[in-house]
């Protein structure tokens, strides 16, 4: 059992100008997050540095002692952006946690949860990523013991990383249910799934769009699973049949995950079952993993995409309201696998109405030399190997058709 249940006094633990660095996503601790917001005002001036954000702890009325740090916009994080409040550094997900096991990056204090098994063994519970590495160098590594977050193996908290203090949660592990489906994300996982092929292993992120496609492979056979999160969805092909993480060449039998992102289902799926595996981001993004992986397909969304496939994941009219993420670790390492896929998967059109297949991108995420093949619901368009006078075909012929005409007076306009 945790040694300190009392609420936590940050007074003389948090330091002027201090990086402060906690878990993302699923693994945010949020006893001490909360607490940390509570009294930030009393706090000398200190930097927060945070990921994906699913939980609405770092909102716009935090006191002005914090300043904000991401390696991308996800989630309630975007809120920090619109307010001026997110510093983003633009860094590929495995660069940015590398950078923290080289002390590139260096946390003065970090804020983890935990589970604890029955006889004392610690796990990260939900998420493998720069958190452990962070805390390795840090001052002052705090812990909040959860109950209630899964023990899962891949996790296992160093026995060579100190933790100095540690609270009781007072609450579960933060929750993402699946976001509903509507009729355009399923005719883009019907033109998707017709790129996955039996004993696929997969990799997605979080949204509409991959929960769609996901949903629509129960008829596949033998997929595996090799991805930076896994969701409810994930267990539910699991459950069916349809994954078995038999044909992926490494890791067989074993769905390897860096982040589990869900709801109560999947966090009691995970909780000390050795079939699943959450591995550092050294290992599930690694290039060198990657390429050994048998058919392994990339499951990516985008802001938008080019006329030549140059995808943009990061900005809109200047300002950041996406993320690199690791989208570029799995694009080049499923066109290295041995008959891997890179998906890019977005709507033709955004909610203005304006078309997201656009004549240029005004940030690129993915290089076009990277991509392999872009779907939105009128089609997909397969542009590895293509010249770009035939990939400009291509795009327009899968953006939506009112736009159509636009885009090839543009491409006109641009060509003279």
């Amino acid at each position: 059992m945790p040694k300190d249940t009392a609420p936590i006094d940050y007074s003389g633990l948090i330091r002027e100008d201090d990086l402060v660095v906690c878990g993302q996503a699923a693994a945010e601790p949020m006893t001490l997050t909360e607490a940390l917001m509570a009294q930030a005002a009393q706090l000398p001036l200190f930097r927060m540095m945070v990921g994906s954000v699913f939980s609405e702890t770092f909102s716009v009325a935090c006191a002005s002692s914090v300043s904000f740090q991401s390696y991308g916009v996800i989630g309630s994080a975007r809120r920090l952006t619109k307010a001026g409040r997110l510093d983003v550094i633009p860094s590929n997900y495995s660069a940015f946690c590398a950078d923290f096991a080289s002390r590139r990056h260096r946390a003065d204090v970090v804020l983890v949860q935990l589970a604890e098994s029955a006889d004392g063994r610690l796990s990260a519970s939900l998420s493998n990523d720069y958190v452990i590495d962070a805390a390795r160098s840090a001052r002052v590594v705090i812990a909040e013991i959860n109950r209630d977050a899964p023990w899962t193996f891949g996790a296992e908290w160093p026995e060579n990383v100190p933790i100095h203090l540690r609270v009781a949660a007072r609450r579960p592990p933060v929750e993402l249910p699946s976001t509903p489906l509507d009729d355009v994300s399923r005719k883009i996982a019907a033109h998707a799934a017709g790129l996955i092929a039996d004993g696929s292993t997969l990799q997605f992120g979080v949204g509409r769009i991959p929960d769609a496609i996901l949903s629509s492979l129960s008829h596949v056979r033998n997929l595996g699973i090799h991805s930076g999160l896994i969701n409810d969805a994930v267990v539910e092909l699991i459950e069916r049949g349809a994954v078995t993480n038999a044909d992926k060449g490494i890791d067989v039998g074993i769905t390897v995950t860096n982040q589990v992102i869900g709801t109560k289902r999947l966090y009691r799926f995970v909780d000390e079952n050795k079939s699943v595996a959450v591995r550092p981001t050294s290992y599930t993004h690694g290039q060198g993993v990657l390429a050994r992986i048998n058919r392994l397909v990339a499951i990516n969304s985008a802001l938008q995409v080019g006329l030549d496939g140059s995808v943009n994941s990061e900005t809109l009219n200047g300002v950041a309201i996406g993320a690199i993420g690791g989208q570029l670790d799995f694009v080049r390492g499923a066109n290295a696998s041995p008959g891997g896929r890179a998906i890019i998967a977005l709507p033709a059109v955004a909610s203005d109405g304006s078309s997201r297949i656009v004549v240029n991108v005004e940030t690129v995420t993915t290089p076009r030399a990277d991509v392999d093949a872009i779907v939105t619901e009128w089609g997909v368009a397969e542009l590895r190997g293509c010249g770009l006078a035939e990939r400009a075909r291509r795009m327009i012929s899968i953006a939506a058709p009112e736009h159509r005409d636009t885009l090839s007076a543009q491409l006109r306009g641009v060509a003279r």
